[in-house]
């Protein structure tokens, strides 16, 4: 189906077409530029890091920081089961075993009683504790790393951050991305910012950095000719595209202010309608609500979310459900997890709004008619 309101469209214009122009006319197509080294500083900056080491998507971050960190087979990693597929991808492109974790119902994120059940279970039993865990900022909302950090520092499980989601988001006052050993995000099509596709692992550790950009281009030694000590990967962001990225991190906060917006619209107008919850920020967090999502009771409310998704789209409009939990997904049946049903639920009943920050408001008063018509 074509649709006309989209959930999450790039929102571009002649910032982004002038430094793309500006870049193809310095002569540096690809692979590497300035653009790129000045994408990297000011990811860096954007996300109070060190360091940045842009690359090809955020799958590729995750991939790379896992194989940084030395995870292979034989190892386990804590994901929280509702997150993109990517997250647990990464973690078998290593060859380690991906643990799921239930959600908090209030937040979305990994519920951290669970994770510290599991970690002193292991520690009482004298069994190996899981050597990472990758929270994820889901829909622009922070994990709670606050908590997390602490408890995975004790027991020595090492944390690398899923912020693909949250770019613009906030946590206990520092931005999303400078949290965890390394951080990863994304600026595929349709987050908040876009390269088009693309992503990037930021970090404190120059070395890390170091390691990662080298396993991005295919791990060539500093050598005259091609020498190779260890697999690489084609990971590289473009200079083309990075350009794109700059203008696009430029104007970052402008798109947060506007998404926030928009969340706030949806808020006030589906307050105290039964059965429907918006969700909610978490302690600490001022999320980016990369998309504003809600659930919706059916008993309650009298329809069920599905109905709604098709009263959108005979509108025009686009939505879809939460993301499927991982324990829930066929590829991903008989790996082990811890609960689940929180995040099943979610599921269930969870639908995902138009939220993009070219949103105009006369669509977004169309969408908010057909959503007071059917809940």
């Amino acid at each position: 189906m074509t649709y006309r309101i989209l959930l999450s469209p790039p929102d571009v214009g002649p910032a982004e077409r002038a430094a793309l122009l500006r870049a193809f006319d310095s002569g540096w197509i690809a692979p590497a530029g300035p653009e790129l080294d000045g994408f990297e500083a000011e990811l860096a900056t954007a996300t109070d890091r060190s360091h940045a080491v842009a690359l090809s998507s955020g799958t590729a971050a995750l991939h790379l920081a896992l194989l940084a960190a030395g995870i292979g087979p034989g190892d386990e990693v804590l994901v929280p089961t509702l997150t993109f597929v990517a997250t647990a991808n990464a973690v078998v492109y290593t060859g380690a075993t991906p643990v799921f974790v239930d959600v908090d119902p209030a937040t979305w994120t990994a519920d951290v009683a669970l994770v510290a059940e599991l970690l002193e279970d292991r520690r009482r039993t004298g069994r190996p504790v899981p050597t990472a865990i990758v929270p994820v900022d889901l829909y622009g909302q922070c994990a709670d790393l606050t908590a997390l950090l602490p408890l995975c520092a004790e027991h020595g499980v090492r944390v690398i951050s899923d912020a693909a989601e949250s770019l613009g988001a906030r946590h206990a006052g520092r931005p999303a991305g400078a949290f965890g050993w390394v951080s990863a995000l994304s600026f595929n099509g349709n987050k908040t910012i876009t390269t088009s596709g693309g992503g990037a692992l930021v970090t404190d550790d120059a070395e890390v950095a170091a390691h990662v950009r080298k396993l991005a281009t295919q791990a060539r030694e500093p050598v005259l000719h091609y020498e190779h000590t260890e697999v690489g990967f084609n990971y590289r962001l473009s200079n083309l595209l990075a350009a794109l990225g700059r203008a696009q991190l430029a104007s970052l906060e402008a798109k947060v202010a506007r998404r926030r917006e928009i969340n706030a619209a949806y808020r006030e107008a589906l307050a105290g309608r039964p059965g429907v919850e918006v969700l909610r920020a978490g302690p600490g967090n001022e999320p980016s609500w990369w998309l504003t999502c809600a659930t919706i009771d059916a008993e309650v409310a009298g329809s069920d979310r599905d109905s709604l998704i098709r009263a959108l789209a005979d509108a025009g409009v686009e939505s879809r459900p939460v993301w499927k939990p991982m324990h829930l997904q066929p590829v991903f049946a008989d790996a082990p997890r811890i609960g689940g049903d929180h995040a099943a639920r979610l599921f269930a009943d969870g639908i995902c709004l138009p939220s993009g920050s070219s949103l105009s408001a006369d669509d977004q008063r169309l969408i908010l008619d057909v959503l007071l018509a059917n809940v």
